[in-house]
């Protein structure tokens, strides 16, 4: 009953989630009927684990956003909720070991907040649910070649994915006469990949030159954008 019910809680909130950010032009994630029954859960106590990336305003925000209306929905529902948030530093490897703490201590929801700690929960488990925040594409994130809208497995969330094709549109009004367009982008993110190739396949229907100047980490960042600025009318940077 208590796996049933966080269930329906956690799927509340991704709708809630998804409604607010539709409404900001992202995407949400499954979007799968609630398993649970709509009974009260008096004194039920849940401890959620919160895997996150790296300390940024952006992903701080939407760690404190989440655990704000979760705690507001099962707190109307009569439980209690624990969080157990755990940084990574921005090391991939910190969120594999992050993730195998939370599975072996037996949380009852994980939240992997950025593409790596979702991908490393993947890995982690099949069984305790995941949601996904800051993350671009899933079908990326996860591997997921026939990507529909919804994974099938324990893993669920809110995507922030930029309308692409319209930031092309916006690019080609602001700045019509430009020729060559710099896409700036992390080559060890695959949803900065994703975004740069889809921009790409845009701009270039708008009749731009575009050309990739990829980065590993930010040790190569100014080296890269001093280039990119050398020979580009417009630099193109995505969320990742």
């Amino acid at each position: 009953m208590k796996t049933k019910r966080i269930t329906s809680l956690i799927l509340a909130l991704v709708l809630a989630l998804s409604l607010c950010l539709t409404g900001c032009g992202s995407q949400g994630g499954d979007t799968q009927e609630p398993a649970g029954d709509s009974t009260g859960s008096d004194d039920a106590k849940y401890t959620v684990g919160i895997c996150q990336l790296v300390q940024h305003a952006a992903l701080d925000a939407a760690t404190q956003g989440f655990q704000d209306k979760l705690t507001e929905l099962i707190e109307a529902d009569g439980g209690t909720v624990t969080f157990d948030v755990k940084n990574a530093s921005g090391e991939s490897a910190n969120c594999a070991s992050i993730i195998n703490g939370f599975v072996s201590s037996g949380v009852d929801l994980i939240l992997a907040n950025a593409t790596a700690s979702l991908q490393a929960a993947q890995a982690g488990t099949t069984d305790i649910p995941i949601l996904g925040t800051a993350v671009t594409d899933y079908g990326t994130a996860l591997g997921i070649d026939d990507w529909t809208g919804t994974t099938g497995t324990n893993i669920s969330g809110t995507a922030d994915l930029a309308p692409l094709d319209q930031q092309a549109a916006m690019l080609n009004e602001l700045f019509p006469d430009a020729k060559t367009v710099g896409l700036l982008y992390c080559s060890a993110e695959p949803n900065s990949q994703y975004q740069v190739d889809t921009v790409k396949a845009a701009l270039e229907d708008l009749g731009y030159t575009c050309e990739y100047y990829a980065f590993s980490d930010s040790n190569d960042i100014s080296s890269v954008v001093t280039n990119a600025v050398a020979d580009s009318d417009v630099i193109y940077v995505p969320t990742d």
